[in-house]
């Protein structure tokens, strides 16, 4: 199979892998459609189900379904990322993509909550994406010059996907009733009524599947060499349509030059062009004998062994993963809460007492959500594409990553004190809390992605490494909705609505006392660093060595070159 193609950089640099990049992001788009969708309904299929009579207790079934997702991946993350080291990446990343669109189709046709809940955790079981694809980039992207233009595109790619999946869900869920002249009742429609952004997502994700088959190519050291069935497929179907194509292009000058070839082909021939008075027979020329083609991608250096478990969790990957992991509980416990805020309705007989006894709500509809979780998309591309690049030419990613840690406990004590606005400022105050949510999501987990892959030892062990990153980040985002949908409940029937938000606000705390002890010294692109200053010296040498060479040579050939001079001369 072809290596990875390159795009052209500056003299002793690599490329950047465009090409691969873009197939890795079609791919990975699909996964945001289809986890995002379900945000802008998921508070009114809970009420549908009738599951629990008093509207307070809607936000703690939420949290399970949106939880039991993480909670399945965090079972089955480790497992994934060991697979991946032995057979590969590309057969995880496309078995975790046909586990999203089974889990989505099931999802649609629920009938009642145990069968969403299950949906949801078939997917999160069968899908160990996150920790492959950290891996697969950092296989792709071998220097740091290219690491915060690569761990942006996928953040990017969620973002879009952050964008059209709330735009699915939040208009295609209950069709019947928005659509009624075209979704009639009594029709399956009615009686699923959140099937059809499922099904528009498994057809989604069935697309990116394809494409994975058919483009993306193998990036382990050891597996990348191998023969693809996929790759093999695309050149057969490009060929025959290549070979369709050209057949086309050339009948017509086939039949347009016609007559002037039937003359030729007569019987009436000049004598000196009968064939079979042609050439005189030779002897055959015996033909050399094939040669093995240089792979130019196959290294000549014999591949390291592969580090054991304990010397690659060294002291920066576990201080890493466990920020990661915190970071992960924190974000995904506002992700699931802002939906919840923004569909529980305000209270009609409000009893305050400031500054922490209050209780408030939005009572937003699905679609009214979804147009906010499009803008909060939105804004997180600009962020992504416009922030994070011109923020780290400043700050080092470690610098960076420290600053919002430190920062995000203030997000969370300010968020629930935004429902207390006036009414015509409170739609201001829910895009500013966006605005300021997104910032800091789109910028620290990038940051935290680079220092993770440049703390590892070994990118051999490094799907290893990211499958414990994803299981522990998987178990906080299990945790995140499910525990605080029972404080957010809790809350609300006890006058706090505050609670949750505050609580995130002291796991935050620890997660910023914990990249003060982060470095970004002594991993695997240090290492590389050394290695690739000892091998430029050692090339120097070999140059030096042979310059000193060819100078003995001209100065030993010069007095023979003399003699043979005056010998001429003499003569």
């Amino acid at each position: 199979m072809s290596g990875i193609q390159y795009t052209s950089s500056r003299k002793g640099i690599p490329g950047f892998p465009m090409g691969q990049m873009t197939i890795l992001a079609l791919c990975r788009i699909c996964e945001p459609i289809a986890f995002m969708s379900i945000f802008p309904y998921v508070y009114y299929m809970v009420k549908d189900f009738s599951i629990t009579k008093n509207d307070s207790g809607i936000s703690v079934y939420a949290g399970m379904i949106l939880s039991a997702f993480a909670f399945a991946e965090f079972s089955s993350g480790i497992a994934w990322g060991r697979l991946s080291d032995r057979i590969g990446r590309k057969p995880v990343l496309l078995t975790g993509l046909a586990g999203t669109a089974l889990s989505m189709l099931i999802f649609g046709f629920a009938p009642s909550f145990p069968v969403a809940l299950l949906a949801r955790a078939l997917g999160g079981l069968l899908n160990g994406n996150i920790g492959v694809l950290q891996t697969i980039i950092a296989e792709m992207v071998t220097v740091k010059e290219h690491q915060s233009r690569a761990y942006t595109i996928m953040p990017l790619v969620w973002c879009l996907g952050s964008i059209l999946g709330p735009i699915l869900g939040g208009a295609l869920a209950r069709p019947v009733l928005g659509y009624p002249y075209l979704f009639g009742e009594g029709t399956i429609w009615e009686r699923f009524p959140y099937l059809l952004p499922n099904l528009v997502c498994t057809v989604i994700v069935s697309c990116g599947i394809v494409v994975g088959i058919l483009f993306l190519e193998e990036t382990h050291a050891e597996k990348k060499h191998r023969h693809d069935p996929g790759l093999a497929a695309r050149k057969r179907i490009l060929s025959k349509l290549t070979l369709c194509a050209n057949l086309k292009a050339s009948r017509s000058e086939k039949i347009a030059d016609l007559d002037d070839v039937l003359p030729l082909l007569g019987d009436k021939q000049q004598p000196g062009y009968r064939t079979s008075n042609g050439s005189p027979n030779l002897p055959p020329t015996p033909s050399p004998e094939p040669q093995k083609a240089l792979d130019l991608n196959a290294s000549h250096i014999t591949p390291k062994s592969k580090p054991t478990a304990a010397k690659a969790f060294t002291k920066q990957v576990v201080l890493n993963i466990a920020g990661y992991s915190i970071l992960a509980y924190h974000t995904m416990t506002f992700d699931a809460l802002l939906p919840i805020l923004l569909s529980t309705p305000p209270p009609k007989n409000p009893e305050w007492n400031l500054p922490f006894k209050f209780v408030g709500g939005y009572g937003l509809n699905p679609k009214e959500i979804g147009v906010i979780m499009f803008v909060q998309g939105m804004y997180s591309m600009f962020a992504t594409i416009v922030l994070f690049p011109i923020i780290v030419r400043r700050l080092s990613v470690l610098d960076l990553f420290r600053l919002l840690t430190l920062s995000y406990p203030i997000l969370y004590l300010s968020t629930p004190y935004f429902v207390l606005f006036p009414e015509s400022m409170r739609m201001a105050g829910v895009y500013a809390l966006v605005v300021w949510k997104c910032t800091f999501a789109t910028l620290a987990y990038p940051s935290n992605a680079i220092l993770l892959t440049n703390s590892a030892p070994s990118l051999l062990m490094l799907g290893t490494i990211n499958g414990v990153a994803t299981s522990t980040a998987s178990l906080s985002r299990a945790f995140g909705p499910t525990v605080s949908g029972f404080l957010f409940s809790a809350g609300l029937r006890l006058g706090y609505s505050g609670i949750a938000w505050w609580c995130s606000a002291i796991i935050a705390v620890v997660g910023a006392i914990i990249s003060l002890f982060m470095t970004d010294k002594g991993g695997r692109m240090d290492v590389d660093e050394k290695g690739d200053k000892v091998d430029q010296e050692a090339r120097l040498g070999d140059h030096i060595l042979d310059h000193n060479a060819v100078d003995s040579a001209t100065v030993a050939t010069e007095p023979r070159s003399k003699m043979e001079n005056i010998k001429q001369i003499i003569k």
